[in-house]
């Protein structure tokens, strides 16, 4: 009999739709029935890839023991993160202040108003020395709230108080001395030997890379140039890197990046896929060309949805049918490899050659002696035979079972999506991209936007109940200056404006900017009262007032409105209190710094449609590296954007106009002299 879940339209929660447990959606109608029942509510939070989701799921939610238990005990909902991250990153502040750690699946207990008095991650089945079963937990949890009520509500007080006094900090916005410290202190941080920032795990640090290669455009600092070409060859050489597939997985398990955690997010995808592409085009590396190609190819291949859009991620398992021929999930069976697999698609000659580059071993690298798939070298002279071999794996991989996909449409990550898939299809010269960047963007204005109000979520065409959040906004907007950007259609800036000034309007709080525009009644209470959170790290994905900075920057240089500028500059405060603190979890915020220190630099090109010089002038100015640059494509006496108002022709010819602050240089009708103004590399 399915549960509540059967409404929903998020597949992480349809995943739980058939457990016994009396699963429902966050809400006031769950809370409602907790006050009414006086039982706590259970919250459980996670995500479709999630491995360990699916393990609890398996071990505890259909079980009907421990179903029964919860539905006797507790109002249980589940919560999809990637749908409410407002409800996430709530609990998740305050699983880390209680347990030291966070991750998914989250588990939480509150009171019937929404505040927080126990917090964990995976509990398992059966009791270990140091964690106990989940039954266990919720008799705890049911006899402290039967027998001891009062400390429970004393403890969710504390709970709530500390989660209301947590703010974002705001420093100084960082100027030339910030980010020269910042790529210090990332220097310091570097793993020597295989590349990247830290221990295991590892996440791919596209953010931070973005800020080295934008500091080492404005500087010409060979330091920061060197972290993020290092770091950047080493994931494209990794086990992380889908060498046979393209894009990547969502982090290695291990420092030396041979293991992945199998699951892929479009947001991480979206992300490398512009940062490689961003390195190409400072450095003209090949490799980096190669994978940021890849990595577009990867999301149209796997990730497009039927209405043009891109699905949120590939899960970290896939269902292998067992011996009576029912599916069992097996983490990272169709990405892994023996060397008899190679030897059998590939033959005798090319198969021990393959397993010998791509470090596949009779021993294994991952589990039951298969191997995950790294470039244990660079191919060099052999390239062109590893991208025949390359063709051959894809083909035969593409008949083993497959992870199965979360299809929802983030309204976000399609943002950054678009972004990618744009500045690629210019830069590459590849049509193919940049319509599929058009017509993404066309669907999130025609199916996310309902009665002038934004919804984060999609799927099958049909659009969700949750509303956007800062990020929404913030991301769609950079995506659609990235692909106005590359088309001059005016349609694209109106739109980003347009959200520009909605954020301006609907997510400025006393503070600064926050990440939803109005504050959920249970989350408050979690918060001690609170107003409405904001989370300044830069995490798997730019934060909210990050992305916000970026697009607000961009907007002011642009249509010269100060306002637009001024909220970017006090968005950047955050962001530099974070910097000074750890700059690994800074990396965007930085990165549209190095933009404010740059100017940002302006380009006007201006000329009639289908003009060759100003086609020309184009492409040097999206090729161009200086930080955080905007361009503006139009024909003379176009007034919209409004960098392009009052600029015409130079001797009839088309002219590029290069500016800071709206005060300009003389324009130039020649490509080289533009280049060399702008950093551009003329390939």
């Amino acid at each position: 009999m399915p549960n509540r879940l059967a409404r929903s339209t998020s597949p992480y929660l349809l995943q739980h739709a058939g457990n016994p447990v009396d699963w429902q959606e966050w809400g006031p109608e769950a809370f409602a029935e907790a006050r009414r029942r006086d039982v706590p509510v259970l919250v459980s939070t996670g995500y479709a890839a999630c491995h360990w989701c699916h393990v609890m799921a398996h071990e505890s939610f259909e079980d009907p023991v421990t179903a029964a238990e919860m539905n006797a005990g507790f109002v249980n909902v589940k919560v999809d993160r990637e749908e409410r991250p407002d409800v996430d990153a709530v609990h998740m502040a305050a699983t880390t202040a209680m347990t030291g750690q966070g991750g998914w699946p989250m588990t939480t207990f509150c009171t019937p108003e929404g505040q927080i008095f126990f917090a964990g991650t995976y509990f398992p089945n059966r009791p270990h020395p140091q964690v106990p079963s989940f039954r266990q937990l919720l008799a705890a949890v049911g006899e402290a709230w039967r027998e001891r009520r009062g400390e429970v509500l004393a403890s969710s007080g504390r709970i709530a108080a500390a989660l209301g006094a947590m703010t974002s900090p705001v420093g100084e916005v960082p100027g030339e001395a910030e980010l020269a410290a910042a790529v210090d202190a990332l220097a310091a941080e570097e793993d020597p030997v295989h590349g990247g920032f830290g221990g295991a795990p590892k996440f791919p640090p596209s953010m931070v890379c973005e800020f080295l290669l934008r500091h080492a455009a404005r500087t010409g600092s060979q330091r920061a140039a060197g972290l993020a070409a290092r770091t950047l060859t080493a994931m494209a050489r990794s086990g992380t890197a889908d060498q046979v597939g393209g894009g990547f997985a969502r982090y290695a398990v291990d420092a030396g990046w041979v293991v992945p955690h199998f699951e892929k997010m479009l947001y991480d995808n979206a992300l490398l896929a512009r940062v490689y592409l961003h390195s190409w085009r400072a450095t003209g590396d090949a490799e980096h060309r190669r994978v940021a190609e890849q990595t577009c190819e990867f999301l149209l291949r796997d990730l497009r949805t039927p209405q043009g859009a891109f699905a949120a991620s590939l899960d970290a398992d896939t269902p292998v049918p067992d011996a009576d021929g029912n599916p069992r999930a097996v983490e990272g069976a169709t990405y892994v490899w023996t060397p008899g697999d190679l030897v059998e698609v590939l033959g005798i000659d090319d198969g021990p050659w393959a397993a010998d580059l791509l470090g596949v071993t009779e021993a294994g690298t991952f589990e039951h002696g298969t191997s995950t798939a790294r470039l244990t070298r660079d191919p060099g002279d052999e390239l062109d035979r590893w991208l025949r071999v390359r063709e051959r794996l894809a083909a035969a991989r593409a008949d083993r079972p497959q992870p199965t996909r979360d299809d929802k449409v983030v309204l976000a990550w399609n943002g950054l999506a678009v972004a990618a898939l744009a500045e690629a299809g210019a830069l590459l010269a590849r049509p193919d991209l940049l319509l599929a960047a058009r017509e993404a963007a066309g669907f999130l204005l025609d199916v996310h936007r309902v009665e002038g109000a934004w919804r984060r979520v999609s799927r099958d065409g049909a659009v969700g109940s949750p509303a956007a959040v800062l990020e929404d906004l913030a991301d769609l907007a950079e995506g659609l200056l990235a692909l106005h950007a590359a088309t001059g259609e005016r349609r694209w800036f109106a739109v980003a404006a347009e959200l520009g000034r909605e954020v301006l309007d609907r997510f400025t709080g006393p503070a600064g900017l926050v990440d939803v525009a109005d504050v959920d009644p249970a989350l408050s209470a979690a918060r001690d009262g609170a107003g409405a959170p904001s989370d300044p790290s830069d995490g798997a994905t730019p934060s909210g007032s990050s992305a916000a900075a970026g697009v607000l920057l961009s907007l002011g240089a642009l249509t010269g409105a100060e306002e637009f500028t001024d909220a970017a500059v006090r968005a950047l405060g955050v962001a530099g209190a974070v910097a000074a603190a750890s700059p690994r979890f800074a990396g965007w915020g930085l990165a549209v710094a190095e933009a404010l220190v740059d100017g940002p630099r302006e380009v006007a090109v201006l000329g009639p449609a289908g003009d060759a010089g100003a086609a020309a002038l184009h492409r040097v100015a999206l090729a161009a590296t200086a930080p955080g640059l905007v361009v503006a494509r139009g024909v003379p006496g176009e007034e919209v954007p409004e960098l392009l108002a009052h600029r015409g022709l130079v001797g009839g010819a088309a002219a590029a106009y290069v500016c800071r602050g709206r005060v300009c240089r003389t324009p130039t009708t020649s490509p080289a002299d533009l280049a060399a103004e702008l950093g551009a590399r003329l390939s």
